[in-house]
C-alpha cells in the first residue's frame, strides 16, 4: 500500500503558537497533592515539590499551564489558597466530592512553574463568584502594591507581581454539572462585564471566554454565537473541550474521532467569523483548545467517589486513565489536527498534566514515570514549533462512523525557517499493512534526514508502569530516505513516528 504527500515551502497554514504545546492542572484527584506536591517525597524541593516530576515536565517544555480548574474553579475561593499554610481553611469541593486543603494556592503553583519554565495562566470563578472577586484577584496577582491586595501578596511573601497575562473567564458554564451553571445569555454578559472590568486594569490581557463543553452540547454552537455577541470586543480566544473515548472497543472509529475534532474546529472557526462580520469588527477573536485528552478508561473506578459513596475524601486516585499504545495514535491525531488548524487554535492544553488523565504517572513515596501518550507529546511540542504547513495528502482510506474515506495515512508537517528543519508526525491506522509514503519536498533544498522516531507495538493494550515503564516506548526508526527532492519512509501498521529534515 502506497500513500504521497506534498510539501510545498510556500503551501502553509500559519505559524505556529508555541502555546498549542499547553497543559492542564486542576485541584482534582492527586494531579496537584501526590502530583506535583508531596513534601515527604525523597524528591521533593524546598517548597515541597516532587523533582522528579518537575523533570519529566520540564523535558516537555510545556509552554503554559492552565490552573486552577475546570471544574473545580467554579466554586473555589482563591483567597482560600493564600497566607500562612496553617491558617488556609480546608472546603468541600462540590465538583468532584471531595474535600481540599488549600495547602497549595497561586504562590506555591507560580514557584513551581518557575522551576519547570512555564507560565501560568489563571482561571477566575464565574460559576459561585463574578466581576469583584475577579478583579480582586487580579489586583493580587498583577498589581505591583500599595493597594489593599497587592499590600496582601507582598505580606505573603512575593513582592513583585506574578504578570499573569493569561485568565480564563470561568470554565464550562454550558454545562448542567458546573457549580453556578448559567445559560449563553446569562453567561455572555456576566462575561463581558467581568472583561471590561478587568481590562480597566490592564487592557493588554488575553482573556478566554467559556466556549462549548463538548460538540454533543445540545446548546452547541449556538452558544459560541450568543456569547461572542456579547463579548467579542472584549476577548481574545474562545475555549473548547474534548475528551476521546473508545468504549466500544473498535479501533477504526476511536482513531477517525479527529474528524469530528476537525469538524467543531472548523465550525467554531466558522461562527466566529460570522460575529465578526455581523459586528463590522476589525478584531479576531481565537480558539484555545484548553482542554483535550483520552479520557475513559477510569470511569467504571471513579463511579464510588464521584457518586458521594465515599466521604468526602481529600486527593483522592480519580480520573487516572493508564494508557495503552493505541492511545499513542489518538493523541499523534489529536496533535495533527491542531498543527492542521494552527490558524485558528492558538492555544491548547492536554488536560491534564500528573496522575488525572495525564503523560505522567507518580506512586506516593515511589517512582515518577512516562506513560504512553508522553511521546507523542513530547515529539509535538519540543518538534512541532516553526510554520505548520499545507500538506497535499493522497492515501488510500476507509469508510469510518465519522467520515467517509478515513485516510489511513493521517500527517502534520512543520518547517522552522530559523532551524532549517522540517519535521513531520505520522500516523498508520491500518491494524494490518504497511504503507510506504512518499513526501515531496518542494520549494527546500536537498535535505537528510537528522532524526526518526517510531512507535509500535503488537498489544494496542500494552501499557507504561512503575515496574516496567519503557513497554511502550519510542525507538529510532530506521530506512527513512531523503533524497532526489523527496522523503520516503515505510509506515507499519498502527504506527506512530516522527520524521526530520534538515533543508
Amino acid at each position: 500500500m502506497k500513500a504521497s504527500v506534498v510539501a510545498h515551502k510556500d503551501f502553509t497554514v500559519s505559524k505556529i503558537d508555541d502555546r498549542v504545546y499547553g497543559a492542564f492542572l486542576e485541584h482534582l484527584g492527586r494531579a496537584i497533592y501526590e502530583g506535583i506536591y508531596e513534601p515527604d517525597h525523597p524528591s521533593a524541593d524546598k517548597n515541597g515539590m516532587r523533582g522528579d516530576v518537575a523533570k519529566l515536565v520540564k523535558d516537555l517544555n510545556v509552554p503554559m499551564v492552565r490552573y486552577p480548574g475546570g471544574n473545580f474553579v467554579s466554586a473555589y475561593n482563591w483567597e482560600d489558597g493564600v497566607g500562612p499554610r496553617d491558617e488556609r481553611p480546608t472546603r468541600l469541593d462540590l465538583a468532584w466530592h471531595t474535600s481540599e486543603s488549600n495547602a497549595v494556592g497561586v504562590h506555591e503553583f507560580a514557584d513551581w512553574c518557575e522551576t519547570v519554565g512555564t507560565e501560568m495562566m489563571l482561571a477566575v470563578n464565574l460559576g459561585s463568584r463574578g466581576v469583584d472577586d475577579a478583579r480582586n484577584f487580579l489586583e493580587y496577582v498583577n498589581h505591583p502594591g500599595g493597594t489593599y491586595w497587592s499590600d496582601l501578596r507582598i505580606k505573603n511573601g512575593r513582592k513583585e507581581p506574578f504578570d499573569v497575562k493569561m485568565w480564563c473567564l470561568g470554565n464550562e458554564m454550558d454545562g448542567p454539572w458546573q457549580v453556578g451553571h448559567k445559560d449563553a445569555d446569562e453567561y455572555g454578559k456576566l462575561a463581558a462585564n467581568t472583561a471590561r472590568a478587568m481590562r480597566m486594569f490592564d487592557s493588554k490581557l488575553e482573556l478566554i471566554v467559556c466556549g462549548s463543553s463538548h460538540a454533543d452540547m445540545a446548546s452547541y454552537p449556538d452558544w459560541e454565537r450568543i456569547v461572542l455577541e456579547h463579548t467579542y470586543e472584549h476577548v481574545d480566544h474562545i475555549s473548547l473541550h474534548m475528551y476521546f473515548a473508545n468504549r466500544d472497543k473498535d479501533t477504526a472509529n476511536y482513531l477517525a474521532l479527529n474528524h469530528k475534532l476537525d469538524r467543531y474546529i472548523k465550525t467554531v472557526a466558522s461562527t466566529i467569523t460570522q460575529v465578526k462580520n455581523k459586528k463590522r469588527s476589525k478584531r479576531d477573536v481565537y480558539i484555545s483548545f484548553d482542554e483535550w485528552n483520552v479520557w475513559y478508561h477510569s470511569n467504571k473506578q471513579d463511579r464510588t467517589i464521584l457518586e458521594g459513596n465515599s466521604g468526602w475524601p481529600h486527593a483522592p486516585g480519580l480520573l487516572e486513565d493508564i494508557y495503552n499504545f493505541e492511545d499513542v495514535l489518538q493523541v499523534g491525531l489529536i496533535l495533527n489536527t491542531f498543527i492542521r488548524n494552527s490558524d485558528v487554535v492558538k492555544i491548547a492544553c492536554i488536560a491534564q498534566l500528573v496522575n488525572v488523565i495525564a503523560p505522567i504517572m507518580t506512586e506516593k513515596g515511589g517512582p515518577a514515570w512516562a506513560q504512553t501518550i508522553y511521546y507523542p507529546y513530547y515529539f509535538a511540542s519540543i518538534f512541532g514549533r516553526g510554520t505548520a504547513l499545507n500538506l497535499i495528502v493522497n492515501s488510500p482510506g476507509y469508510d469510518s462512523k465519522h467520515a467517509d474515506n478515513t485516510p489511513y495515512v493521517d500527517v502534520s508537517g512543520v518547517h522552522n525557517e530559523e532551524e532549517g528543519t522540517l519535521s513531520f508526525f505520522l500516523v498508520n491506522r491500518h491494524g494490518t499493512d504497511s504503507i510506504d509514503v512518499s513526501v515531496s519536498l518542494q520549494g527546500f533544498a536537498a535535505g537528510q534526514i537528522i532524526d526518526h522516531q517510531v512507535m509500535t507495538h503488537t498489544n494496542l493494550e500494552a501499557v507504561n508502569t512503575a515496574k516496567n515503564q519503557t513497554e511502550v516506548a519510542p525507538r529510532k526508526g530506521s530506512g527513512a530516505k531523503a533524497e532526489d527532492g523527496s522523503l520516503t519512509v515505510k509506515l507499519p501498521p498502527y504506527s506512530y513516528q516522527m520524521v526530520r529534515v534538515k533543508v
